[in-house]
């Protein structure tokens, strides 16, 4: 990963950060689409990376197994793949999802100076439209993120190919993050795999109703080199792959250097515990540290 000193932009990708009209734009809606921030050689590497791992290649071995890793493995045959942490463990993975690109970009976005990876998760949805798992029901991330200060989190989706709705591209629901959760968290999408997915479509109704508004989706049509922004408060989800070939993609999780660790407690009273509390230093205080740059290296600090 990039060290603090060594963040800086040549003018070509300036050229690339988001303008002040888009960040207004994502500010509003809750969500941004790219210019070309890789190029071929950088995804043909990030392929060929996540090959490796899927054969069975690791850097290093988590230090502790956290109870909810998605770590699919060739036993679990052909639903879709979901592999947490694959920065920490992909030293060739980790070096393409650490570019300072985007992490500035991110900064701009979330109105702030310094971006870190705050998880990253592989995914593969197969060819196989039938296939349950490849339908992703609606649901946003700062449901998982509860033990999290910050309120600016971000997602990057990072395809490794042209993305659309043929092949089950993410999909937005507008503005959605600028809406009030319905009382005593009903509208909770934590889990949503191991969730009915008519439930999870009547929360999302029940919110947009909650707050006088339709729900308008928004797939995103990313070409290759391309991604995908989104708050971590916007509704989003994805449909199957009616492709001929698997959609593949990262999920790559980001947060503002102010977020820190803070007790959450779930509606039976029972504290809130994510991954990341298992496996990261802990603070003076005894906190999770969402800052440890083992697991949550720093991808950009600066003023843009």
């Amino acid at each position: 990963m990039t060290t603090a000193t060594e963040f800086r932009l040549t003018d070509a990708e300036r050229a690339l950060l988001p303008t002040p009209e888009e960040v207004a734009h994502y500010r509003e809606h809750g969500w941004y689409l790219s210019r070309k921030l890789f190029g071929e050689e950088e995804l043909d590497t990030l392929q060929a990376a996540t090959e490796l791992y899927y054969a069975g290649h690791r850097d290093r071995e988590l230090s502790v197994r956290p109870p909810r890793l998605a770590d699919w493995q060739p036993a679990h045959g052909p639903v879709q793949r979901h592999n947490d942490y694959v920065h920490h463990q992909s030293d060739a993975i980790g070096a393409v999802l650490g570019k300072p690109l985007i992490g500035a970009v991110a900064a701009l976005l979330a109105g702030a100076e310094e971006i870190r990876i705050f998880q990253s998760t592989l995914i593969y949805k197969p060819p196989v439209p039938g296939e349950p798992s490849n339908r992703v029901p609606w649901h946003f991330d700062k449901h998982y993120w509860q033990t999290s200060t910050s309120e600016a989190m971000l997602t990057a989706f990072i395809p490794f190919h042209d993305c659309g709705e043929e092949n089950g591209t993410i999909t937005m629901v507008d503005g959605s993050h600028r809406w009030r959760e319905l009382p005593s968290g009903e509208d909770s999408t934590r889990h949503f795999a191991d969730r009915d997915k008519a439930e999870l479509d009547a929360i999302l109704d029940a919110n947009a109703a909650f707050n006088g508004q339709q729900v308008h989706k928004v797939p995103m049509l990313i070409p290759r080199g391309h991604m995908s922004f989104h708050h971590c408060r916007t509704y989003h989800g994805s449909g199957p792959n009616l492709a001929s070939h698997p959609r593949r993609a990262v999920s790559l999780h980001l947060q503002d250097g102010a977020n820190e660790y803070r007790r959450h407690e779930g509606p039976d009273g029972s504290p809130v515990v994510y991954n990341h509390d298992v496996l990261v230093r802990r603070t003076a205080d005894g906190r999770p540290d969402y800052a440890d740059p083992a697991v949550c290296p720093t991808i950009w600090r600066g003023a843009l």
